[in-house]
């Protein structure tokens, strides 16, 4: 049976994605410190909102509020044992508003990092990390999801170990890394790396690509590194809405709407099939993206001196793979909150 998102992929010459999570529960009371996933069944008409904001903003499809929805994530707020509980719930919202959409609207089940390093450099086991992602797989396809989304991995064990359990799951997966640390992941993974663990998994993803990091620039500049590997797998680029800045005692993201739109046609024109943003994108960041990839014809892939033009520059001068760049030491817990 042909995945819903193949269906789509095929179908359209672009898809565009949502935004941002975290921003927009902040926006509307989320406070810092607190479980989103907890307002699955606290605040479910604020997640409605959440999700429709995306989908009247042009979204062809959406990530349900489940980032840090396993039992790792969730023992810090007392809650590992209503993983199924509020996984499900994230997934049977989202499909309700996908289903009243009025058009085919993908719904992809948001899986984040458990926020623990596997082994040998840490204490998390391969067994316990493909246990605690397939608990939170088969409570998201008990909800309705149509693929699984695994996102803002660094390490590729994990990004394993994920893959492992949406098989046990038999589910259709995507999956993203955050390219964070001067080309890399925090891990040490380049965009030629990611390319290659892809591709070599039993149960590759139906689309695979970059999420966060550090800007708009760098995520493109990323892009390209994956389509320089020849890869025929389509890619995702779900890119920050600019630079995050400590601005009144909140993060704000200085990427406008319009940059937002220039960098949507420049991720389409690198190579990516699926487009979207992350950290400080709203619906009207959104809603320009949609409009900027309706109505602007395909171009050149653009050079890395013409994205530094047009979004800003980036943020170290090399892409990690180069001999120059040294890997980054590896850090402790890690797996932030996405968006």
């Amino acid at each position: 049976m042909t995945n819903a998102l193949s269906e789509l992929m095929n179908s359209l010459d672009t898809l565009l994605a949502d935004g941002a999570t975290g921003t927009n529960l902040f926006n509307m009371g989320l406070q810092s410190g607190d479980a989103p996933e907890l307002w699955n069944t606290a605040e479910p008409a604020k997640i409605t909102a959440l999700y429709r904001g995306a989908v009247d903003a042009g979204s062809d499809l959406f990530l349900t509020n489940s980032f840090g929805g396993n039992a790792s994530r969730l023992k810090l707020h007392d809650a590992h044992r209503r993983v199924r509980e509020l996984n499900r719930a994230a997934a049977e919202l989202a499909r309700e508003v996908a289903d009243t959409a009025g058009r085919k609207v993908v719904v992809a089940g948001s899986v984040g990092p458990t926020g623990e390093i596997l082994e040998p450099v840490g204490t998390l086991t391969h067994a316990l990390a493909v246990e605690m992602f397939h608990e939170q797989a088969e409570a998201l396809k008990e909800g309705g999801v149509d693929v699984l989304w695994l996102e803002t991995i660094s390490a590729p064990e994990e990004f394993r170990a994920a893959a492992e359990a949406f098989a046990l799951a038999g589910m259709d997966w995507c999956g993203t890394m955050s390219f964070d640390t001067a080309g890399r992941t925090m891990m040490g993974v380049t965009s030629a790396d990611m390319v290659q663990l892809v591709e070599n998994l039993p149960n590759p993803p139906l689309a695979f690509g970059a999420n966060c990091g550090t800007g708009a620039s760098d995520i493109l500049r990323t892009v390209l590194g994956f389509v320089a590997q020849g890869t025929e797998r389509p890619i995702i680029s779900k890119g920050n809405a600019g630079i995050p800045k400590y601005q009144d005692g909140h993060i704000h993201y200085d990427g406008t709407p319009e940059l937002m739109a220039e960098y949507a046609v420049m991720a389409r024109d690198a190579g990516a099939k699926i487009v979207g943003g992350c950290c400080g994108t709203t619906p009207e960041h959104l809603r320009h993206m949609r409009e900027a990839l309706d109505t602007r014809p395909r171009g050149e892939r653009p050079t890395l001196e013409q994205i530094a033009t047009v979004i800003g520059p980036f943020s170290s001068a090399s892409d990690g793979t180069g001999d120059e760049e040294a890997r980054p030491e590896r850090r402790g817990r890690r797996g932030r909150r996405r968006g």
